[in-house]
């Protein structure tokens, strides 16, 4: 028999041959003259015959194949990769043991790549400033990291623990644990402030409800960003002195040699209005920074816009587009009216005219939309990425914190500031501000 057969075709052939053989033993036992009976039992038992021995060997290498393949896949149940088949002839059997041991391979390289991939994982987990913690739907914890295990537990495990009894035995750390929620808290620790930021979110493994605790140190940032902020605070500070104390100085010094030898009054009254300017200018820009230092929280009341923009008006001209709405104003209306103005000078410093800086209102049911629009020099791309932060000016002698004051305002009434360049030219001030709810229509 050819090996290439299948064993479908090796059972024919069995089967074919054993007739074969059945059938020429009785002809042969006919041609000797006996009985035809004896004859045909004695062709059949010799075909039978013939077939069992010739069958075994197709039998027995179809069932140790068998065999073979169920010991592998109970060792696939058992996550063993390690098992290979022997691959001889070209039946059936060898076809699978050929597949079973390419997926064996395959598998053995994928759970080596996990396996690599985990421990790096892991490694990253363990030493990452952030403490991680994974709990079930129960609150017992399936995961928490080295810094997490410092933070909540002095160094001990966690893994196998309710959060609740964490909670309780955490000291300082227990109210968070206890409703835990996203947001900033400060702990003290060896002595030292500690700021942490908190994010919980809810996920699903396997079809179960699982939660995960990050834990941000916030300290080192807070401390390099405070540093850095008053860094620039002390030059922008320490610049504009130096810019109105200098020429102060040297006029002082000037109006005394005059005194002392010729009274110039045409000199000395250059000499004071420059003295006056930039004293004005030295008040006013001290004055900003003090603003901006004590802002108080806005009290939120009705208020009349038409009234309020009337007054703006009268102090820095520009164009009402559209009609107003009927509905009062909600918000803080000095605060909001120092907004607008700073805006509309920003607009009228920019080069543009009067009559080209606009100013259109609008009253949703929820929300408040103010946009200033003017037809200046705009912004480049780099400024106007950086114009809302504190400290940051295109203007000469600006102290870069109109528009910081502005975006502070809006944000604490709870609304949103955006600037934006036209593509016309000119520069777009939107913001929005939430009404009041018991009184806000649509």
């Amino acid at each position: 028999m050819s090996m290439w057969l299948s064993f479908e075709g090796k059972l024919a052939t069995v089967l074919v041959l054993s007739l074969i053989a059945g059938c020429g033993c009785m002809a042969l036992l006919l041609f000797w003259q006996l009985p035809l009976l004896l004859s045909l039992v004695t062709g059949g038992l010799v075909g039978g015959l013939f077939g069992l021995v010739v069958g075994r060997s197709v039998t027995q290498r179809l069932n140790h194949g068998l065999q073979s393949l169920h010991t592998g896949l109970l060792n696939f149940q058992d996550n063993d990769f390690s098992v290979s088949l022997s691959v001889t002839g070209h039946d059936e059997i060898s076809q699978l043991a050929k597949c079973f041991n390419q997926a064996s391979d395959a598998m053995r390289r994928q759970r080596t790549h996990i396996f690599q991939r985990e421990l790096l994982l892991d490694t990253v987990l363990q030493n990452t400033t952030l403490a991680i913690v994974l709990t079930d739907g129960q609150g017992f914890v399936l995961f928490s990291n080295l810094a997490a295990r410092h933070l909540l537990a002095k160094g001990q495990l966690l893994e196998g623990r309710n959060l609740t009894d964490i909670a309780a035995s955490s000291g300082d750390i227990s109210s968070i644990l206890s409703q835990p929620q996203d947001g900033v808290f400060s702990i003290e620790r060896s002595g030292e402030q500690q700021i942490w930021h908190l994010s919980c979110a809810e996920m699903r493994m396997n079809g179960l409800q699982h939660h995960l605790y990050q834990f941000k140190p916030l300290t080192q940032e807070l401390t390099r960003a405070e540093i850095q902020t008053w860094k620039k605070v002390i030059r922008v500070i320490s610049h504009e002195l130096n810019n109105s104390l200098a020429p102060i100085s040297s006029m002082a010094h000037s109006g005394q040699l005059l005194i002392e030898t010729t009274i110039d009054r045409d000199m000395l009254r250059r000499i004071f209005d420059t003295i006056s300017e930039r004293s004005a200018h030295l008040n006013t820009f001290l004055q900003e920074y003090a603003d901006f230092a004590r802002l108080p929280m806005p009290q939120l009341t009705p208020f009349n816009w038409l009234e309020l923009l009337n007054t703006l008006q009268g102090l820095q001209p520009f164009t009402i587009i559209e009609s107003l709405p009927q509905n009062p104003g909600w918000g803080d209306m000095r605060q909001l009216a120092q907004v607008l103005l700073n805006l509309l000078k920003n607009s009228s410093e920019a080069g543009s005219d009067a009559q080209d800086i606009r100013l259109s209102l609008r009253i949703t049911r929820h929300r408040q939309w103010v946009t200033v629009t003017d037809r200046g020099s705009g912004m480049s791309p780099e400024a106007l990425s950086q114009a809302l932060l504190p400290f940051y000016s295109t203007k000469v002698g600006g102290t870069g914190l109109g528009l910081a004051l502005c975006r502070e305002i809006i944000e604490n009434h709870g609304g949103q500031l955006a600037i934006t360049n036209l593509d016309e030219g000119g520069l777009q001030v939107r913001f929005w501000l939430p009404c009041n709810d018991s009184g806000s229509e649509g």
